[in-house]
């Protein structure tokens, strides 16, 4: 989007920045989350430094939803008359991108919203979320912010207090800072979570349950791996399943072997039923069921999945500008996008439609760049793969100008994620011996400056 003069929020002197307007999802699905995000209308000053979002008038559409929002910032100070000749544009813009048989009623009573936080509520609530939701969602947000505060000693009792606010959406809070603590090489956050994060698992009903879980589902991981070391068969398969002592366990071996439950697998189940006594039949027949049952929902979650997906590269691929349109939507790049993206260009290629190929080959150039691992991470593989400590030894020494302060924090914040996560612990210790030789080397390279 090209850039637009304006003036500073705080000293009003003149600067540029990408102003966006019109933010319409029928023809942007990015534009709901860099909403969501705080990502739109940024900009930095120069002059004072201000970094934050520009005001300006704004109109959001959703067509799916029936959603025509409107917002002009209140320190404009213009009356309606003026506000409504400077939103006209913007709405006649959405009215002319829309077909004829698509004009609803909707569009004839924009909804006005009296502040960006307004805004960003009546867009959640059209997916469901409430403002209470996002209440909920904001004391559960300052219960880590107090729980990072309080001292160690202090936490059990907050936990213990707030044991109401402690639920899956709390969890699912928590693991996203743990990731960017990580990922953002933050050594000392990482930390304080991984303690908190085990302080909740151990103190709360909800914490004893995932731990059981994890329990259950790490055994199935280990099961299916035990069952590989000689090759997996169907026979194996079945008896994987047959055997499994919870349905957590059963679960989990159905999304990580869906693949070989085939139709020859459920025959050999079938025989097992066949050979069976009239009590194991029952439990079997029953198995059978269950498992017919989760892969018929597995499929149809894919194919949903896979048909958004196809959606979402159809606009991809008509996008003004392909490769940053994509950069935007990284974060909903997975294994079925990367399936689904691959089907699509075979599908161009044998269709001989060159354009929409080379359109398609942009998008895995930008996936591909993202994806790459940063040397960091390259390094930290190596030293893994190195057989004993003084092959460890030997790699950093080769490697030693990338021992770097930084990667010695990433290495404390992966040694923190391990245990967090209950890693094996012959991992933890490699890890550990790593950490303990780099910064050894470390040390003495800067001794010697």
């Amino acid at each position: 989007m090209p850039q637009t003069r304006t003036n500073c929020p705080r000293c009003r002197q003149p600067i540029m920045a990408e102003i966006n307007q019109l933010l319409d999802v029928s023809s942007e699905p990015q534009a709901k989350q860099m909403l969501l995000s705080g990502q739109i209308n940024l900009a930095q000053c120069p002059a004072c430094g201000y970094q934050g979002m520009i005001p300006t008038p704004i109109v959001y559409h959703d067509a799916e939803k029936e959603l025509l929002l409107t917002f002009f910032p209140p320190e404009f100070g213009l009356p309606v008359n003026e506000q409504e000749k400077l939103i006209g544009p913007l709405i006649n813009q959405v009215m002319n991108r829309l077909p004829q048989e698509k004009r609803k009623a909707y569009l004839l009573r924009p909804q006005t919203m009296l502040s960006m936080q307004h805004l960003i509520e009546r867009v959640l609530e059209g997916d469901g979320i409430t403002k209470e939701m996002i209440q909920d969602q904001q004391k559960k947000v300052d219960l880590i912010r107090r729980l990072m505060d309080a001292a160690p000693e202090s936490r059990v009792q907050i936990v213990e207090n707030e044991k109401d606010l402690i639920d899956d959406t709390f969890f699912g809070l928590f693991s996203r800072l743990m990731e960017s603590a990580v990922i953002g090489r933050d050594e000392k956050a990482a930390k304080e979570l991984a303690d908190i994060q085990q302080i909740i698992l151990e103190k709360t009903e909800l914490g004893q349950e995932i731990l059981k879980q994890n329990a259950e589902a790490e055994a199935a991981v280990k099961a299916l791996q035990e069952a590989g070391k000689s090759g997996l068969t169907r026979e194996k398969l079945v008896d994987l399943f047959v055997e499994s002592e919870s349905d957590i366990r059963t679960a989990t071996l159905v999304r990580l072997a869906r693949n070989g439950m085939d139709y020859a697998f459920f025959q050999i189940l079938t025989g097992k039923i066949d050979q069976a006594n009239s009590e194991e039949k029952d439990r079997l027949t029953k198995l059978r069921d269950d498992l017919l049952k989760m892969t018929a929902e597995i499929d149809l979650e894919l194919q949903e999945q896979a048909s958004r997906i196809k959606g979402l590269i159809d606009k991809l691929v008509e996008a003004p500008d392909i490769e940053k349109t994509t950069q935007q939507i990284l974060p909903a790049v997975n294994e079925v996008f990367v399936d689904v993206l691959r089907q699509e260009i075979q599908s161009a290629r044998e269709k001989s439609d060159i354009e929409r190929a080379g359109k398609l080959q942009k998008i895995v150039e930008v996936i591909q760049k993202a994806s790459a691992p940063p040397p960091e991470y390259e390094l930290l593989e190596k030293l893994l793969s190195a057989n004993g400590e003084g092959d460890i030894q030997k790699e950093l020494d080769t490697n030693a100008d990338k021992i770097t302060p930084e990667f010695i924090q990433l290495l404390s914040g992966v040694i923190s994620q391990a245990e967090s996560q209950g890693e094996e612990e012959e991992i933890r210790n490699k890890l550990k011996i790593i950490h303990q030789l780099a910064l050894k080397l470390s040390m003495r390279r800067s001794m010697a400056q």
